[in-house]
């Protein structure tokens, strides 16, 4: 084996790789383990969760006490965007063969030594002054020891008593009652950024009661990111995750794709009485929904108020939450810190870090990482894009998250409103009401729309120029997304949506709408202006939404007043 692979001599303590490869060896295929036998913990009913109307569990008691008070924090693991390792040269790919990206490292071959990943380290960094923590220029590497099969090692090595950034905060929104007109900003406090090894993959066969272990994903590169307890309720927790999901996609540290498992979180809940010391936590383990994590942390809520009532106690335990019954369910009890028995890590000296006061003279740039220096690199982040959207358009900001939170949909709006003569006012009207909403109803993404944003702006041209009315766009709208490669004056010329330009044969449609409703036009000339609303859409019926409401109510108000 190369002297490389083994790590030896004094050259690895300062051997730096790049994310996109490594001086490792291209990893070795191994054999999938031995099948290991778990037990699989027994499922609980369902509960009745009650709810507020915000969404979250009504933190309230039956036994005539104070309200109970819910807890709640985060502990959030990010994969980080490497094409290689933390520790190794494997690749990073998902869903590759089983325990075919796994190197003499991963596989904790006596003899190998970890080598650092630069890129994992300025993907720490780069997300830690994105979350406004102070980076601590010397972090310290530990090891945490827990025995289970997808752990060749016995241990994770990981940062525990001096992480790479500390002291931070994340800020974001959530709707009052659902109502996008009515939100409201809350702050969490960030405890620390700290870099560690993933763990392999166990892949529960419960039909053999066995087990089997993938390494491709052992000791790929992670930031645990940890929050204080400061949110109460599952719709804040999940507005957190999803405002650090789109920081972490916007600077590019995690691809953060949480089906996939590059974002996993583990929240820890316990209830208390107003003035009384925290209650006992549980976590509930791998979530790796928004929506779920929402729903199990109210479920855990509610389930603690009731234990609690009862006269029952909450056990320190770490629990699992089951999708298909809604519920959370006991996988373990709750390890502490002394059974992870951390100790430094042996074979990593201290990772330093510079600015530019302390950048050493002639140092070689590929060999440190220089804080300031991917400071001034940050892009706009997701709170700022949303700022410019309103200052630049005029929309509205509750309009602005809609087209931030919403992979690809910024982009999207942007370019429609230089490719069109509508206001932005109106452009985000038929991308909020009209593309998102058939977007989510055939489960599509914006790049996967069948209606292009040139499309959508010659459509709305077409409008803006009223050469069609607003109805005979929807029309059109509803033929782009079959998606037969027509354009929209195309369909207009074949459908024949032109507006009527005979104002003849306009006020004889109108005449006839008016003969034939005697009762509307005997509310209209009683003062139920209200039902003129009424005619012009049997009019516009009548014409096939080819004619121009405007010149529609002037005509029947007309003809109404003889």
């Amino acid at each position: 084996m190369a002297a490389a692979a083994l790590g030896c001599g004094a050259g690895w303590r300062r051997a730096w790789r790049r994310g996109l490869g490594g001086t490792l060896p291209a990893p070795v295929p191994i054999a999938a383990l031995v099948p290991v036998t778990v037990p699989v913990p027994a499922r609980r009913p369902p509960r009745v969760v009650a709810r507020n109307a915000g969404g979250g569990a009504v933190p309230a008691g039956k036994s005539g006490l104070a309200p109970w008070v819910p807890v709640v924090g985060l502990e959030i693991h990010a994969q980080i965007s490497s094409n290689s390792k933390l520790f190794s040269g494997s690749q990073v790919q998902f869903a590759a063969p089983p325990n075919s990206l796994v190197s003499f490292f991963d596989a904790s071959l006596p003899g190998t030594l970890p080598v650092l990943n630069r890129r994992c380290v300025e993907a720490a960094v780069m997300t830690g002054l994105a979350l406004n923590c102070s980076i601590n220029k010397k972090s310290l590497f530990d090891r945490k020891h827990y025995f289970y099969a997808d752990l060749p090692a016995g241990y994770q090595i990981t940062q525990q008593r001096v992480p790479i950034a500390v002291n931070g905060s994340l800020s974001y929104s959530l709707c009052i009652d659902n109502k996008m007109s009515q939100m409201v900003t809350k702050t969490v406090r960030i405890k620390q950024i700290q870099l560690e090894q993933d763990s392999g993959k166990s892949l529960h066969d419960d039909s053999r009661s066995q087990t089997l272990v993938d390494l491709n994903r052992a000791g790929v590169g992670l930031m645990e990111v940890v929050m204080e307890p400061d949110m109460c309720c599952g719709e804040e927790a999940a507005a957190a995750v999803r405002e650090l999901q789109l920081i972490l996609q916007t600077l590019g540290s995690s691809q953060a794709i949480m089906a996939e498992g590059q974002l996993r979180v583990d929240a820890n809940v316990s209830v208390h009485h107003p003035g009384e010391p925290y209650g006992v936590r549980t976590e509930v383990k791998n979530i790796n929904s928004i929506r779920f994590l929402a729903k199990a942390i109210d479920y855990e809520i509610q389930r603690q108020i009731e234990e609690l009532e009862n006269g029952g106690t909450i056990l320190n335990e770490t629990r699992a939450f089951d999708s298909k019954l809604g519920c959370t369910v006991p996988m373990r009890d709750k390890e502490g810190m002394q059974d992870y028995r951390f100790m430094p890590e042996p074979n990593l000296p201290p990772l330093i870090l510079y600015d530019t006061k302390s950048l050493p003279a002639n140092v070689n740039h590929q060999q440190v990482v220089n804080i300031d220096w991917i400071h001034e690199r940050l892009p706009d982040l997701p709170s700022a894009k949303r700022a410019k959207l309103v200052e630049l358009y005029g929309i509205l900001p509750e309009h602005s998250f809609t087209l931030v939170n919403e992979d690809g949909l910024t982009e999207f709006f942007e370019n429609v409103v230089k490719q069109t003569q509508m206001k932005p006012k109106k452009v985000i009207g038929w991308i909020l009401n009209d593309l998102l909403s058939y977007l989510k109803q055939h489960s599509c993404t914006v790049k996967e729309s069948p209606i292009s944003s040139v499309l959508l702006a010659d459509l709305l041209n077409l409008l803006e120029k009223k050469e069609i009315s607003a109805s005979a766009a929807k029309q059109v709208f509803e033929e782009l997304w079959k998606g037969e490669g027509k354009t929209p004056l195309e369909i207009v010329k074949e459908k024949q949506l032109q507006l009527l330009e005979d104002q003849e044969e306009l006020e004889q449609i109108c005449q006839a709408v008016i003969d034939e409703h005697e009762k509307e036009v005997m509310a209209i000339k009683a003062g139920n202006q209200k039902v003129v609303n009424k005619l012009i859409g049997l009019v516009q019926r009548a014409t096939q939404g080819r004619s121009n409401p405007v010149l529609v109510k002037q005509i029947l108000e007309k003809k109404l007043s003889e």
